[in-house]
């Protein structure tokens, strides 16, 4: 039984090359679709430039507060109890400084009243910065 031989029914083989035109333009419309197109402007801007003073940066003021609410001021233990008071002596100590800064060092055990109260003491005296010192845990 002969099925016609290698030479019979014999076809050439030929790529057809509309499925992958189709593919091809699928793809380009999706990415045609999902670009992003930005617009970037730009501002010419000329930066002032400036030079820094020799002067040293403020002495910070440090007030200690230990667990049991009293209060030291750096390092001198001061004998007042309220924000009135406690006011009264961060303006003599920040006297003569335009720009004073104020490190609170509170006991872990301190409690939140004395905080506040120092906090309050340093806005009647007109300290505005304030900072929190914190220790870093091992």
């Amino acid at each position: 039984m002969n099925f016609g031989g290698p030479r019979a029914g014999h076809e050439e083989l030929e790529i057809n090359l509309i499925p992958l035109i189709d593919v091809l333009l699928v793809v380009l419309i999706f990415l045609a679709a999902t670009t992003s197109f930005m617009r970037q402007s730009a501002l010419e801007v000329a930066l002032p430039r400036a030079q820094a003073d020799a002067a040293s940066p403020p002495q910070a003021l440090d007030i200690a507060i230990s667990r049991d609410g009293r209060y030291a001021l750096n390092g001198e233990l001061l004998e007042a109890s309220g924000a009135a008071a406690i006011a009264q002596a961060l303006a003599r100590a920040a006297a003569g400084q335009a720009d004073a800064v104020l490190v609170i060092n509170a006991d872990g055990q301190a409690s939140h009243q004395s905080v506040v109260d120092v906090m309050e003491a340093a806005r009647e005296a007109g300290i505005a910065r304030v900072n929190f010192a914190a220790q870093r845990a091992p």
